[in-house]
């Protein structure tokens, strides 16, 4: 039916624009109470006391909930040693250490949001001080080393790395940094939680349905199943609400405790610090090569800040050990003990900061060799994955590059410095390699065909404004045979079948397959039902024999022989349902996956004021099947614009003194805005993929990012000749 890749609305479109999509703070809730999160002003201590005099005057207060008269957790959960399946220490009340400036230490509820904000304001909170480790400098001096990367080894080493940098005549050795960033969804975090008995309702803002339903669960000792987790719209995660942070079991606690449901949110100041962030990172790249540009030897060393509650590691170098035929190479990652709130994934984690560090890198290789950047890139070409060994499942790089420079007018390009000029502007273009690994987790989903011949298919998967609604929604369809506008898909409630979480661009690649499973499931029933029944023309039939379109099922060999499925189904006497589960084989074993790309840029520097702009970008990406060509290419350019903050705006100021943000808020931690972006033109790769999942789908919601923070650094040194390695690229840098 070619309902796969159409480029059809969003099917929740009106209710996003009219208002009728409930977000989590937006449902309504019977004798609803009202809470706010208190978080504290050290970075290290105790909490000796908070006094509650004043608040108590604030007329509807109700709780105000301290480790002094906090619930008890059961004994295992009591020292916040409940691990979510991608980690997290919580702290929950359940002792009065202070680990870092901003920490949950208090919750205050009242029966109106305006006097919990009052009575939480009144609060005095008596600490004992603490020393706190809070510069990054000082705390490299005694660095941990992680278990793991992901799922890869911390280290790696590949040939003999000496002999390759004596080997390579042209060489560098730079450092490239990063600063904290964080994560600013329109939608900050917020719970509402409802105590029946000892069953549970969680109405949270997140990227992982079942995920909150089990850690709450583990958290107060009670069943999975007594815990319903819903979340039918996230207004934004990107990778920060992939976790279940202390807020929301401290909001389940509190409802608890009052034994009346309570609603939080986090201010914006709060999305800085308890629900992780980006964390900096300090990366030396070394390189050597010949004089025709073959590399000879590589090496990547990451230090990253992690918190004191436990080992988070940003995974910078897993993009250099595939990327570039380096047959010497050695990758390390190390961290760093800080006072500050544990870091956590952000779009494109190890990805986008790793890049920034590999393909300036290589840029600035490219001018020591004098060659053109891009010809160093394909002079490094690999037609395997070198660190792995493994073949690619499919790769469409070099189509790419091709595509890309061909759009961009990337032969137009004078190579010296400050050699390009428009008017009082220094032009500069600049471009880089982006990657990202293919991934998928097991997914099932339940489908049902109604009487009046609609068909609803259900997973317990989650919408983060992607357009994971459309897109299954286009999978049902087609896998089942009718129309788009007669299939709706259901997900945000922990009820509904196993869902992995939104996060490393798994959705399509994971829930996709068991939609499509689900709808050939339940062309099989039909079929079945159909064939037995000598009322039908398709009597006696087998499912190779028949076909579907259009809500209608026919025989091959002869098309006038057909039934609509309602018929098949109002015969039936009840709803046909099936139910499916899709999980990976073995084909990573046997193939590396990845999605590739490569993104152009230009600059405008103003001379005088320094001044940085990016009039235009090209991008082109190999990223398999597309599911949805318009939310396909929103979120690939959406991923250039935060690329383009990356560069060039985003970094959380920590007070040296006190370890707090200073910009904690939207109007000083500047994002790109619409006057920021101006002509983007993305484009992708036709690409057939048989290994990485039934569908071809290969995840595109963090590829964009990758490598236009390097890419727009590069311009930038082209258009004026000042290499920038620290991002972001702010005027001070090139004044």
């Amino acid at each position: 039916m070619n309902v796969i890749g159409a480029p059809i609305n969003r099917t929740d479109a009106w209710a996003k624009v009219s208002g009728a999509a409930q977000y989590t703070a937006e449902h309504q809730v019977e004798g609803l109470t009202h809470a706010v999160l208190v978080t504290s002003t050290i970075p290290s201590g105790r909490v000796l006391r908070i006094d509650d005099t004043d608040a108590k005057q604030v007329p509807g207060l109700l709780l105000v909930m301290t480790p002094q008269n906090v619930m008890r957790l059961p004994k295992e959960t009591k020292d916040g040693k409940v691990q979510p399946p991608i980690g997290r220490r919580l702290t929950l009340l359940q002792e009065d250490d202070v680990y870092y400036n901003n920490q949950p230490i208090a919750v205050v509820v009242a029966d109106t949001f305006e006097h919990a904000r009052e009575a939480a304001a009144r609060l005095r909170v008596e600490y004992e001080h603490k020393d706190a480790l809070l510069d990054f400098e000082q705390a490299k001096q005694k660095l941990d080393v992680p278990e793991k990367v992901l799922t890869e080894s911390t280290d790696t080493r590949r040939g003999d790395i000496v002999d390759g940098f004596l080997t390579g005549p042209v060489r560098l050795d730079h450092i490239y940094t990063t600063p904290v960033e964080n994560h600013n969804p329109l939608e900050t975090h917020a719970t509402i939680a409802e105590w029946d008995g000892d069953k549970l309702t969680m109405y949270e803002s997140t990227q992982y349905m079942k995920g909150v339903q089990r850690i709450t669960a583990a958290i107060f000792g009670i069943p999975p199943e007594n815990v319903t987790a819903i979340c039918p719209y996230t207004g934004g995660g990107f990778g920060s609400k992939g976790s279940l942070w202390s807020h929301g079991p401290l909001t389940a606690m509190a409802a608890k405790m009052l034994g009346r449901p309570v609603k939080l949110s986090l201010d914006r100041n709060q999305m800085f610090g308890p629900v992780g962030q980006r964390p900096n990172t300090e990366q030396r790249f070394r390189l050597a090569a010949k004089e025709d540009g073959q590399l000879t030897a590589s090496a990547h060393d990451t230090i990253a800040y992690t918190s004191v509650l436990e080992k988070w590691i940003e995974p910078c170098g897993i993009m250099t050990r595939m990327m570039y035929e380096s047959p010497n190479q050695e990758t390390t990652h190390r961290l760093a003990k800080l006072n500050r709130g544990t870091p956590t994934f952000m779009r494109a984690p190890g990805e986008a900061s790793g890049s920034f560090a590999l393909e300036s890198a290589m840029d600035e290789l490219a001018y020591k060799l004098g060659m053109d950047p891009l010809d160093l890139r394909l002079k490094n070409y690999t037609e395997r994955d070198p660190g792995k060994d493994l073949p690619w499942s499919s790769k469409s790089l070099r189509q790419c590059y091709e595509i890309g420079a061909e759009r961009f007018g990337w032969k137009e390009r004078n190579p010296q410095p400050r050699s390009m000029r428009r008017g009082d502007k220094l032009i500069g273009w600049g471009m880089a390699t982006a990657t990202y690994p293919t991934n998928r987790s097991a997914g099932e989903c339940s489908a049902c065909l109604l009487p009046d011949g609609s068909a609803v298919f259900r997973s317990a998967t989650q919408d983060l404004g992607t357009g994971t609604y459309t897109v299954m929604t286009q999978i049902a369809a087609d896998s089942i045979g009718l129309p788009v506008e007669r299939v709706r898909f259901e997900l945000g409630n922990s009820k509904l079948p196993e869902s992995p979480v939104s996060g490393g661009s798994t959705t399509v690649a994971s829930v996709g397959p068991a939609v499509q499973a689900a709808g050939h499931a339940l062309r099989l029933k039909l079929v079945g039902i159909a064939a037995a029944d000598q009322g039908s023309p398709l009597f006696g039939a087998t499912a190779d024999q028949v076909g579907f379109e259009q809500g209608e099922i026919y025989l091959l060999n002869d098309a006038g022989k057909r039934e609509s499925m309602a018929a098949i189904v109002a015969r039936h006497g009840a709803p046909v349902e099936a139910t499916a589960k899709a999980e990976p084989g073995d084909a990573s074993k046997k193939y590396s996956m990845h999605s590739f790309g490569a993104i152009f840029v230009e600059v405008e520097v103003d001379e005088a004021l320094g001044e940085i702009r990016v009039p235009r970008a090209v991008g082109v990406y190999g990223v398999g099947k597309l599911m949805n060509e318009k939310t396909g290419y929103s979120q690939l350019m959406g991923g250039v614009v935060w690329g383009i903050g990356l560069a060039l705006m985003e970094e959380t100021v920590i007070d040296p003194r006190n370890g707090r943000p200073v910009n904690g808020n939207l109007a000083e931690y500047h994002v790109p805005v619409n006057a920021d972006i101006q002509q983007i033109d993305v484009q992708i790769v036709d690409e057939d993929d048989p290994h990485v999942n039934p569908l071809g789908a290969k995840g595109i919601g963090e590829i964009g990012i990758v490598g236009v923070g390097a890419a727009i650094a590069n311009a930038v040194y082209h258009a004026t000749g000042k290499r920038v390695r620290d991002l972001p690229v702010t005027l001070d840098k090139v004044l």
